[in-house]
């Protein structure tokens, strides 16, 4: 297990280390948004097919995606309580909702899940975050940004869903599994080919989004019940659903530690596009990443 974070981490900070040097000029975030891009769009798509395809799907997809579902719902209202009950700033009480609720399940879920428990566990990040995180993003989530934020934009966020290339691939893998449809060594070798640098260029590109430039001193107040919630509350929740649902084993585990993952990337493209406070969230990424990689390994222990 430490062998496994300390590799995660050194990948992250490859990411870091490319905000502070900025190589031949080319700063982080300029070369992070094609290479946020193009697994988006491509290679993690590919990797989406080919667990799929091959994946079991039934009763324990669902007991997954529910308990993943349950767990974001949760959090989203025990953040709005808190931040109402503290009549925070409209934008802001926007910004640490969507940060509190919805954990970076694929961009790290995905590599430690794999790593701590196999490739077969890939299969519990992908639902996890496909079946229900991402589906609960662009619609509940962007109703939450579009309500808070500054921008004004009003868009039907179920339009949003159509554009999402993994949910695509997702579809296509479920249908090409329940269809039996059989694998053929060429499409095996060349959906491996694709899907081989999702993890590493994830991880690189999560340090990449890192950044302490926008911290103000009154945010240690505002983001501690992010953390707690994110970190902490969070995985109970969803251990006590998931448990009493019927998952037991290395698929219990697995869903709880998609649970301990920390706030997701993708918020910062939601918090830019909605006028809500995009340093704010960038912040809550950055503390909650740095802190996963210690409480998570925690948490596997515990587990285990």
């Amino acid at each position: 297990m430490f062998d496994v974070f300390t590799q995660m981490a050194a990948l992250i900070g490859c990411g870091i280390a490319w905000r502070i040097f900025k190589p031949f000029g080319f700063d982080a975030d300029r070369c992070r948004l094609p290479l946020t891009t193009l697994v988006y769009t491509l290679l993690l798509p590919a990797l989406v097919i080919q667990v799929l395809w091959q994946a079991p799907l039934g009763l324990e997809s669902i007991q997954v995606s529910f308990a993943a579902a349950f767990g974001v719902v949760s959090a989203l209202g025990l953040a709005w309580l808190f931040y109402r009950w503290r009549n925070t700033e409209h934008h802001i009480m926007g910004t640490l909702i969507l940060a509190a609720a919805f954990p970076n399940a694929t961009y790290m879920g995905l590599p430690v899940l794999e790593q701590v428990l196999g490739d077969w566990a890939q299969s519990i990040a992908i639902q996890y975050d496909l079946f229900a995180c991402t589906p609960l993003l662009l619609t509940v989530g962007i109703l939450i940004a579009q309500h808070y934020g500054d921008h004004g934009k009003r868009e039907n966020p179920f339009i949003g869903l159509l554009k999402v290339p993994p949910l695509w691939a997702a579809v296509i893998g479920v249908a090409l599994n329940l269809g039996e449809v059989p694998k053929s060594d060429w499409m095996e070798q060349w959906l491996g080919m694709l899907a081989a640098p999702v993890i590493p260029l994830m991880l690189i590109s999560l340090g990449m989004s890192l950044q302490w430039s926008s911290w103000r001193r009154h945010y240690a107040a505002l983001l501690l019940p992010v953390l707690l919630i994110q970190l902490l509350i969070m995985p109970l929740l969803v251990w006590a659903v998931a448990w009493a649902s019927g998952l037991e084993g290395d698929v219990l585990i697995g869903v709880i530690l998609e649970a301990t993952m920390p706030s997701m990337v993708l918020g910062l493209v939601i918090c830019d596009r909605y006028g809500l406070n995009t340093g704010l969230y960038a912040i809550a990424v950055t503390l909650s990443t740095l802190i996963s990689l210690v409480s998570i390994p925690i948490w596997f222990s515990l587990l285990t």
